[in-house]
């Protein structure tokens, strides 16, 4: 468990916090692309590890981030006219460019040089992977976006999603990496049939992906042990975790996955499967967005791949139309339907998505991490926990985080496969973890 100090160290990403300084050090995803589709397209209201902000495309296709107010009287930027490489305020007429330089003050008289004493907050951006980019930190550390697989691959191969969650962004990272859950949260009943003797009997999770990719061993394997033993290793990225569960005298199971700093899981999937990952944005300290990834780095994304995901409602939920906002949701109990929850699934929630998001948003915007009491299985937890706190207060102490400026480690895949039981995870999966330094 962490002390309440400490649980607010961790989870406070507002500005002039500790947690907050060391995400500013990262390029932060925080819109889709099609958000500002063209040049002079409205602006889109932004909100960011506590700040207001507003984005905007300009005449030029440059990508602004500024302060959501107007320097002159606070207005909101939001309702500005975006005209002629500028957001024009339409208060007085105030007018800033991309980089928060007033350029127009029209309510000043001509001869006036007050304009060039004026400038408002201004964030860089960049259009990468299917995402808008902006960075929050020190100018002269600017490094380049990471290499993340699913960014370098062509928009056929990806599906991205993005929704609003209601809660911190570190317990939605802590069940993104939790891999023990899995094998309750999400698990069907087989029509009735007593849950843990179907576990035992090699049942588990309920995976509607396998209708589509073919994986009938997932749910044989990832059933057999509901109680599998997390291994750890610290490595340059974030962390390298093993779920390891017993198969036979010789083999394990392994599905290895990924927390990159500071907010990305890479999860497990075979070879030559399409991957997953999730990725949690702190809004402010309450709130959180979340992108939802599946890309397959080899080819375009199968029709009926994507039919799944966009219609299927399991792999990612319904969504209100015009929203980032889940059709099931806290307000509607995520839409549970008891008499499924006593013969089919575990939880009566229809998207795996929203089975996550019932138990993490009903621990409350921010888990009193002070009341938990963890068990052997969540040593996984606590090393993502440790590592974060360290870097964080490693960047206190003067120390950058060397993730932040080597985006090439950022080239990293998740993986399931079995393994001899005498083979480290990390060295039996190494060929299939490291991406090629040129994408395929």
């Amino acid at each position: 468990m962490l002390t309440k100090q400490e649980n607010d160290y961790i989870c406070q990403t507002g500005p002039d916090t500790p947690m907050g300084n060391l995400f500013r050090r990262f390029w932060i995803p925080f819109l889709m692309a099609d958000e500002l589709p063209s040049p002079d397209c409205p602006p889109v209201r932004a909100r960011l590890l506590g700040e207001d902000l507003v984005a905007f495309k300009d005449s030029e296709g440059k990508i602004a981030l500024l302060d959501a107010h107007c320097p002159h009287r606070l207005a909101d930027l939001f309702f500005g006219r975006n005209e002629e490489c500028g957001l024009r305020c339409v208060y007085h007429g105030w007018k800033f460019d991309v980089n928060g330089e007033c350029v127009d003050m029209p309510n000043e008289p001509a001869e006036s040089n007050f304009k060039t004493k004026i400038r408002t907050t201004a964030y860089p951006c960049r259009e990468y992977g299917g995402l808008i980019w902006a960075y929050m930190g020190p100018q002269e550390l600017m490094p380049e976006p990471p290499q993340l697989d699913w960014a370098m691959v062509p928009d056929s191969h990806r599906y991205i999603l993005k929704m609003h969650t209601d809660s911190n962004y570190l317990q939605a990272v802590e069940g993104d990496i939790d891999n023990s859950h899995a094998s309750f949260l999400h698990a069907s009943l087989g029509g009735g049939a007593d849950f843990m003797e179907r576990l035992k009997n090699g049942g588990g999770p309920w995976n509607p992906l396998l209708k589509v990719q073919n994986r009938p061993r997932f749910n044989t394997l990832f059933g057999k042990d509901p109680a599998p033993k997390g291994v750890f290793k610290d490595t340059d990225y974030g962390i390298m975790m093993g779920w390891r569960r017993n198969v036979d005298d010789e083999n394990y199971y392994w599905r290895i996955n990924h927390w990159l700093m500071p907010f990305y899981a890479v999860l497990a999937s075979p070879p030559g499967v399409t991957m997953l990952c999730n990725v949690r944005i702190p809004i402010d300290d309450e709130e959180s967005w979340f992108f939802r990834i599946m890309w397959n780095p080899d080819r375009p994304l199968l029709d009926q791949e994507v039919n799944e995901y966009k219609n299927g409602g399991f792999i990612f939920p319904e969504m209100e139309p015009g929203t980032f906002n889940p059709i099931a949701n806290k307000d509607n109990d995520y839409q549970i339907d008891r008499s499924l929850q006593r013969s089919f699934s575990v939880t009566g929630i229809k998207s795996i998505p929203q089975q996550d998001r019932a138990v993490g948003e009903s621990m409350g915007a921010i888990v009193d991490r002070s009341k938990e009491h963890l068990g052997t299985r969540d040593v996984v937890i606590i090393g993502m926990r440790r590592h974060l706190i360290r870097v964080c207060k490693e960047l206190e102490a003067g120390k950058e985080p060397v993730i932040a400026s080597s985006p090439e480690s950022y080239r990293i895949r998740g993986v399931d496969l079995l393994l001899k039981q005498n083979v480290p995870f990390d060295q039996g999966a190494k060929h299939l973890i490291e991406v090629p330094a040129t994408p395929e």
